[in-house]
């Protein structure tokens, strides 16, 4: 790992390492392009003790280019004086800059652009479900003049490099896709055309700047995606242009999002088979990007020669201490990402800026010392009594933390044993481990009680005792050898089969769904209201479908109430339609989950402060609990 840590020149840029920020969306920004005070915190902690280059989230080089209405943008007047902000905060902290350019053609986002998405010819992306129309030769003169105007802006904010999007299905992709570019003109007769343009006017605006180029090693789309004899010309075109770097990602945009995101339920082969193709490909010094906040894989990678430099992107909005404590070789202090996409992509989908399910402290200030340090008692071990237990710890309360189980977790220690959820394992050993670190009492297997109160008298109570399962009233349910979702994924009870009903096929019913039928038994899942897998992440739940769709013993029913239990069958109502299953031999209830009750009025009356947070006070998720610890520490 130490050769990491060793300076590299690249295009005659001395970096201090070799690793690399790759662009990240972050919806930080404001709609008209003013940068924000959370942008300038969030790349503060990026970059100090940080990779040697830190690339900005995507800029679209025009209005219509966009995905994200807060996306950081390049054709205001004032853009280069708020870019410059960026820049001045990165430089501070001894790193590079480098402006990322795009336009995302198809895949724009008529939300964030207020138009028609714009591609080489008409093609539907199913992240936007929009069919684009074609480019007039006109308006892509125009865009080729935006990446020329863009560059003289990256010149007059001080960036150290330029990077160019051309890859991940987006405007230059789909103009060198021959599935995509069916054009009788010029850019169709010459596929490579516009990306020469925009090279070509980029290096004439910016020609000091030493320029990266991004691509897919593999869009994962053998129906629409890039192939590799249509990519290798714009390597080519690469070396030709004398590019500092490749930078290489995986996926498309519009038809391949799990690839493009690096979801941890994905193997690892493909990535490193494109890896192998690109670098047989090039002389160009290579970065990898794609899950790389395991430091056996970046060993892996380098030594093979796989990689010149490395992007460490989510992994280090988990941990952004995570390059410094490789260095210091402090890897038990590591939070690893699990890949999960909750807290950072599920989030900005739904409008909301990028987060983490483990670090609630992302973009924010450092947490401050406390003035009147109080004792806390913490009730409930889950993610969000570990959260309060170590932010109230770290801002300089006494802490004690009372779990009635043997172990720490919550149902953050079930989430991870759904099938493609095994990555999210390591964040929760780490979570613990801060808690147990930062000098809280823990005090397993213990009920908290009056007596217990009364025996610590602390000055504030923090309750933060989870979820149960709603146990839905069905007539014959009690006839019926029954286990709530948390029984089973704990174990707490054997499962008999070999026909199994899951009743809610929501979020976590649909991932119990899914590890039934792989364990072979014969599973019917019924959803009564919301869409099946409601409330999941949604490259999550495509992946889970998509599983589930390749396993015959597993049935989904949505719009499906169950009504009765009959000895000899169960009565169901689909869409109005009542009919009758046979009987199962177990069912399981994922019908959603009900507050756990709070403390009792004994134990209300000898505390003076008290505070009911995470799932105890309203049922959400895992990013939710974690972050209601984190605001509960900044009150105290």
């Amino acid at each position: 790992m130490e050769r990491m840590f060793e300076k590299f020149d690249l295009n005659g840029l001395a970096l201090p390492n070799r690793f690399v920020f790759p662009p990240i969306k972050l919806g930080y920004g404001s709609p008209d392009g003013r940068v924000t005070e959370r942008q300038l915190l969030f790349y503060r902690q990026i970059a100090q003790n940080g990779p040697g280059i830190i690339i900005l989230e995507p800029i679209a080089v025009t209005p219509d280019g966009r995905e994200h209405p807060k996306q950081l943008a390049i054709h205001f007047p004032y853009s280069a004086d708020e870019l410059k902000k960026i820049v001045e905060v990165i430089h501070r902290e001894g790193r590079l800059a480098c402006l990322h350019l795009n336009h995302a053609g198809a895949a724009a986002n008529p939300k964030a652009t207020g138009t028609k998405p714009k591609a080489p010819g008409p093609i539907t992306c199913p992240t936007t479900q929009q069919e684009s129309e074609s480019l007039t030769e006109e308006e892509i003169d125009d865009i080729i003049a935006a990446y020329g105007d863009a560059a003289q802006v990256a010149l007059d904010a001080d960036f150290d490099l330029i990077e160019i999007q051309a890859g991940h299905g987006y405007l230059i992709s789909q103009f060198l896709n021959t599935k995509i570019n069916r054009r009788d003109d010029k850019y169709g007769q010459d596929k490579l055309l516009f990306a020469r343009e925009v090279i070509s006017t980029v290096r004439i605006n910016a020609p000091g700047l030493p320029l990266i180029m991004r691509i897919s090693g593999n869009e994962m789309s053998p129906e629409y995606g890039i192939s590799q004899e249509d990519l290798l010309p714009l390597l080519e075109l690469a070396a030709e242009k004398q590019a500092a770097a490749i930078h290489v990602g995986m996926g498309n945009s519009c038809f391949s999002p799990p690839w493009y995101f690096h979801h941890g339920a994905l193997p690892h082969d493909p990535q490193i088979d494109s890896l192998f193709w690109v670098k047989h490909h090039t002389s160009l010094p290579v970065i990898a990007a794609g899950r790389m906040g395991r430091k056996e894989k970046v060993l892996e990678l380098t030594e093979k020669g796989l990689a010149d430099l490395v992007a460490v992107g989510r992994p280090l909005i988990a941990d952004s201490n995570l390059i410094e404590k490789w260095r210091e070789q402090k890897d038990a202090e590591v939070i690893r990402c699990g890949y999960c996409l909750q807290g950072c992509l599920h989030r900005l989908k739904n409008g909301e800026p990028l987060g983490c399910n483990l670090n609630p402290e992302v973009g924010k200030s450092p947490l401050t010392q406390t003035d009147t340090p109080l004792k806390v008692l913490v009730v409930g071990g889950g993610p969000a009594g570990m959260s309060a237990a170590l932010y109230t710890r770290r801002r300089g309360h006494e802490v004690i933390l009372a779990e009635k189980k043997d172990h720490l977790g919550g149902q953050f220690a079930l989430a991870w044993k759904c099938p493609g959820k095994a990555e999210m394992k390591p964040g929760l050993e780490d979570l613990e481990n801060q808690v147990r670190n930062a000098g809280v009492t823990i005090l397993t297997s213990t009920a908290v009680d009056v007596d217990l109160v009364k025996k610590h008298n602390p000055d504030l109570l923090v309750w933060a005792t989870g979820a149960v399962q709603n146990i839905p009233d069905i007539p014959g349910l009690g006839e019926q050898h029954v286990l709530t979702s948390l029984e089973y994924l704990e174990r707490e009870k054997e499962v008999r089969g070999p026909r199994i009903l899951v009743i809610g096929a929501g979020r976590v019913g649909l991932e119990i769904a899914e590890k039934l039928g792989k364990e072979g038994y014969e599973v019917v899942a019924t959803k009564r209201t919301d869409p099946i897998g409601s409330m999941m992440e949604m490259i999550t739940k495509k992946l889970t479908l998509m599983r589930i769709e390749k396993l015959p013993n597993v049935t989904l029913m949505p719009h499906t109430a169950v009504k009765k239990f009959n000895p000899g069958n169960v009565e169901i109502v689909q869409d109005g339609v009542e009919m009758s299953l046979e009987p199962f031999h177990t069912v399981i209830l994922a019908s959603g989950m009900l507050s756990a009750p709070g403390p009792d009025e004994e134990i209300k009356k000898i505390v003076s402060r008290l505070e009911i947070i995470g799932d105890a006070n309203q049922v959400q998720d895992i990013f939710s609990a974690v972050h209601a610890g984190y605001e509960l520490a900044l009150k105290y």
